[in-house]
């Protein structure tokens, strides 16, 4: 009898390694630093930034698979576009790239996100794939987590089927849904915050914008990516995603900024009770 190739393990073993790794991961990031909505290019960059720098991403996306639309290029070809600066983005992740013209970069759209999903996996972050964001966890007028549920159960017809959300928390939620701003149009039904809608294609002017407004839209509550475009009513930017990459690093940097504050201001208040206990 040929010996076999592999270990003597069965079915079970499988299932229970399945079961028990995924519970656990899932218990340990029930709370969390930060909750990026959104698997795309912007928010990996933004979780990859974060994570990177020692703070606790969830990253949870609606699709099986994460990357969004920077697998493919505009038209369904694969080539995807850069405009300078964000050819230093591919240096530091390591994507090869070729300068089509003066300050243009094209790169493999497959090369360049298997590179981002790779880092932000190496830097640390945690995904929830086929998960999708039903509402926002709001305590003391600031957003403190997310309303989840499993993909497939927004395909079941509601006269026969009634599955029950779970919610995570966190201390910042990061909207990078693109186009659809699900975290932000949530707010929005609420009377929170007012979307405009993103405009016509003007892609020099669209991504400077989109990098500029990134940021803070209700406390707790970053945006980045195309979903700025629709909270600000820019103009869309089409298949060019360097604004893409520097709104998520954007974003990482605005959370970090406000950590660091939060933290000195946590450390000074511990500094002064000392002192004054131990007068």
């Amino acid at each position: 009898m040929t010996k076999p190739i592999f270990s003597d393990v069965g079915e079970r073993e499988i299932t229970r390694a399945i079961l028990e790794q995924f519970a656990s991961q899932l218990s340990a990031y029930v709370e969390s630093d930060v909750i990026v909505v959104g698997g795309g290019p912007a928010g990996l960059m933004a979780a990859r930034q974060l994570a990177s720098s020692g703070i606790k991403v969830l990253l949870i996306e609606r699709n099986n698979y994460l990357g969004g639309g920077f697998w493919i290029g505009g038209y369904l070809m694969n080539k995807v576009t850069f405009r300078a600066p964000a050819n230093e983005v591919l240096d530091e992740l390591g994507i090869p790239y070729i300068e089509h013209s003066p300050g243009l970069f094209v790169t493999d759209g497959p090369h360049a996100c298997s590179k981002l999903i790779a880092a932000a996996c190496d830097a640390g972050v945690k995904f929830l794939q086929m998960t999708v964001f039903e509402d926002a966890v709001i305590r003391d007028e600031r957003i403190a987590g997310a309303v989840i549920n499993w993909t497939p159960v927004t395909a079941l017809p509601r006269e026969i089927t009634c599955v029950d959300p779970v919610a995570i928390e966190s201390r910042f939620v990061v909207d990078a849904t693109g186009h659809d701003a699900a975290v932000c149009r949530r707010l929005e039904e609420r009377g929170l915050i007012k979307l405009r809608g993103y405009g016509a294609m003007w892609v020099e002017r669209s991504e400077d914008l989109v990098v500029e407004h990134t940021g803070e839209v209700y406390p707790g509550l970053i945006v980045c990516g195309m979903a700025v475009t629709t909270v600000y009513g820019l103009p869309r930017m089409g298949p060019t995603f360097g604004a893409m990459l520097l709104s998520g690093k954007r974003a990482a940097d605005i959370i970090l900024g406000q950590i660091h504050v939060e933290e000195a201001v946590s450390e000074r208040h511990s500094k002064l009770s000392s002192q004054g206990e131990s007068e």
